[in-house]
């Protein structure tokens, strides 16, 4: 049976009342995500985070990038430009599927930004445990873009092979520039 009302003079007297529904609880905040920095480039080819603090379990880039050219989006990190990175995706485009493997590259491949600046290249990075000083950086990431109808999504994976903790990233197009409105930001993850 359903309770419709409550009078005076019933066993409910001398309740407390709140002005909100947490009824004396603290708040609850869900969000494990804390917004470290962003940039939206319009030209250039790269964007670095500097001064990463070492404070977060994980850091998640999310990325939105337009060329027109159709190129691979890539990251370094703390300015090693030597062949210490590896690569890996796996590709579908509605009709088919394909598959990469890339070792000893100079930089990770981690998403594909758009052809047109009316459908972007859009992704999600997650580089794990960033702040570890006893194992290498590995990376995963989600992306996409689509074409009017036709596109592709793809599923990476990336290895830093260094144990230093990452204090800076490089975020790069491959062979082409920044066109048009993007967006690129960085956020930690909390522990």
């Amino acid at each position: 049976m359903a309770i419709t009302s409550i009078k005076t003079g019933s066993s409910f007297t001398n309740l407390t009342k709140y002005d909100s529904f947490l009824a004396g609880n603290t708040a609850f905040n869900p969000s494990s995500y804390e917004s470290i920095a962003s940039y939206t480039p319009s030209s250039g080819s790269s964007v670095t985070f500097s001064s990463i603090p070492s404070t977060y379990k994980h850091l998640q880039i999310r990325w939105m990038a337009y060329s027109g050219v159709g190129v691979n989006l890539s990251l370094q990190f703390n300015s090693d430009t030597g062949n210490n990175y590896a690569d890996h995706w796996i590709s579908g485009d509605g009709s088919s599927a394909s598959a990469t493997a890339e070792t000893s590259q100079n930089r990770m491949i981690l998403g594909t930004e758009g052809y047109s600046s009316q459908y972007r290249g859009v992704g999600i990075i997650d580089i794990i445990d960033y702040a570890s000083t006893t194992k290498n950086k590995t990376c995963r990431s989600i992306g996409g873009l689509d074409n009017n109808g036709s596109g592709l999504i793809r599923l990476f994976s990336g290895l830093w092979m260094n144990t230093a903790a990452v204090t800076s990233i490089k975020v790069q197009l491959d062979g082409s520039s920044f066109s048009g409105t993007n967006s690129i930001a960085l956020y930690g993850i909390k522990g």
